[in-house]
């Protein structure tokens, strides 16, 4: 389930050019796109970076303007191409009785039987999947449980995840998202070196050169 994250921001009046201003001052600039209508916001610098790294895509903000309260999700960054600075970021407002769309990523749990056994290794053939739910139920990452593939040749589709109640995966079931790769063999050691060269070594012509010209 999506957890709230709860962040404060003011009303802004400074748009264009004039925003570096704010951005000197530790404000970056942002706006709510809404149901209804347009916010145009200013958010703390370090508060907002932590917000982002936590909210991800998939998890919900509640952004407080004055007495209001915005549940919203990230729906752009823009950060400076070299510094890696925050410029600006776009909300989208959510209408919480509506389903959405999003990524969720896929993570490995468990052990194969075979990769137990030494034979090999499980991995995944995609790294993420679309899901569609209510905003409340949307989940960040799906688990693919490993403990599925009993043998080499098995593998895991995506009607053998298990996801949370009102999650829906908007992919065809039968799609591989797990297989199992045999380890190559070693290669056979090759035969003793002189035993490999040895025959060649008496068709070889030596040219004779002086001791002279021998560089140490």
């Amino acid at each position: 389930m999506s957890d709230r994250i709860d962040i404060a921001a003011e009303p802004r009046t400074v748009t264009g050019k004039k925003v570096k201003r704010l951005r000197r001052k530790g404000l970056i600039p942002a706006v709510i796109y809404g149901q209804d209508e347009t916010v145009h916001i200013q958010m703390e610098n370090l508060t907002l970076r932590r917000v982002l790294r936590q909210a991800g895509t998939t998890n919900l903000v509640n952004v407080a303007v004055g007495k209001k309260k915005h549940t919203v999700m990230v729906r752009e960054i823009q950060s400076h191409v070299t510094r890696g600075d925050l410029i600006h970021v776009d909300f989208q407002e959510v209408d919480l009785k509506a389903t959405i769309t999003a990524e969720a990523e896929l993570v490995t749990v468990g052990q194969s039987v075979p990769a137990a056994e030494g034979l090999g290794i499980a991995t995944l053939t995609m790294r993420s999947v679309e899901i569609e739910s209510l905003p409340d139920a949307l989940v960040s990452t799906i688990e693919v449980d490993l403990t599925l593939i009993k043998t080499p040749g098995d593998s895991i589709s995506i009607g053998d995840l298990v996801v949370p109640e009102g999650v829906i995966i908007l992919a065809d079931p039968d799609t591989t998202v797990a297989r199992f790769e045999i380890a190559k063999e070693e290669e056979e050691e090759v035969e003793d070196e002189e035993e490999l060269f040895a025959p060649a070594a008496d068709s070889v012509e030596v040219v004779g050169k002086d001791e002279d010209e021998f560089e140490d």
